[in-house]
């Protein structure tokens, strides 16, 4: 059970939003590179980043704040936001990327998505961003009409290293993850899921502990870090015993 800190870049800077809105930012850290320099310190293991202009743009926007993250720290890091092309993801693969996620792509192109997993094995996830159960795209400007669990079973057998799945309604509001629809996806598919989306305090995290949530490959936890509702050395140790037991 893997706790990622996440880095939301908009302009360059280190953001959270409430609910995937771009008008409601809180800028917490205007050097990312920094911010990825002591989540490492303080013994994360993987970075989750996404690129939120790149999102609504289609195109890599923040890609020096990244490059500059990557040169910043040892530990793997994972980019979603904007990656849309095979060409764009061996580029930021070549970089030292450890995994792209794609999002957009997924649901316009699934074809797209199959073919960067062979061609890159371990080294592309899915992004499943779901409002009300419905898959949302363009930087979650628009809502499908699939199902986040239609979506994933799209890419079993595909190769996908892993579904980091959102749920928008809880995103940057901290009151908690979706438990119920993330488990029902986890057990969908057999590829592992990442919970996102509202990882809201220390009581998400000894949730997290139990064992009907090792089904899941982790969580993702943005604003409860940044504003010390969750103490991420405690967080650390907890996830740790999990892992030894």
């Amino acid at each position: 059970m893997i706790l990622f800190p996440a880095i939301d870049l908009k302009d360059g800077q280190c953001v959270r939003l409430k609910l995937g809105d771009m008008a409601q930012a809180t800028v917490f850290n205007d050097d990312p590179a920094a911010q990825a320099r002591a989540f490492e310190s303080q013994g994360f293991e993987y970075l989750h980043v996404v690129d939120l202009n790149g999102a609504f743009a289609g195109e890599s926007v923040n890609g020096a704040a990244v490059e500059a993250i990557l040169k910043a720290v040892t530990f793997p890091v994972q980019l979603g936001g904007g990656i849309r092309t095979i060409a764009h993801i061996e580029s930021w693969l070549a970089k030292g990327l450890a995994r792209v996620i794609l999002g957009t792509v997924a649901v316009r192109d699934p074809e797209l998505v199959r073919e960067a997993a062979r061609l890159f094995p371990g080294k592309v996830a899915v992004g499943i961003d779901a409002r009300g159960g419905r898959v949302a795209v363009e930087g979650w400007a628009e809502t499908s009409e699939l199902t986040a669990i239609e979506l994933g079973q799209r890419f079993e057998g595909a190769g996908v290293a892993a579904i980091i799945y959102t749920d928008i309604d809880r995103d940057g509001v901290l009151k908690g993850i979706n438990w119920p629809s993330t488990l029902e996806l986890a057990r969908a598919v057999s590829i592992p899921v990442i919970a996102s989306g509202g990882l809201a305090s220390m009581d998400d995290i000894r949730t997290m502990t139990l064992p009907e949530y090792q089904v899941l490959e982790g969580a993702i936890s943005g604003r409860a870090l940044y504003d010390g509702r969750i103490d991420s050395r405690e967080a650390l140790a907890l996830l740790k015993q999990v892992r030894a037991a």
